[in-house]
């Protein structure tokens, strides 16, 4: 069942995964959507920071060959 507003995802993993993994959040305290969630989120806040990084560097590669 999904959040109101919050489109559903379907990904495929073993049963027994799926079950251990239940089991893992259960004990920390969270649901496996909340913990995918939580990964993904971290996952692409990282990724945005590496390709800003990229970015900024690109520019000052290009202003330095603009001011030679």
């Amino acid at each position: 069942m999904t959040t109101r507003g919050t489109p559903g995802r379907m990904v495929r993993i073993e049963d027994d995964v799926w079950a251990a993994y239940g089991e893992l959040c259960t004990e920390e305290g969270t649901s496996r959507a909340d913990d995918i969630r939580r990964h993904v989120h971290s996952r692409v806040a990282a990724w945005r920071k590496q390709q800003a990084r990229q970015a900024a560097l690109q520019r000052r590669l290009d202003n330095l060959q603009s001011d030679g």
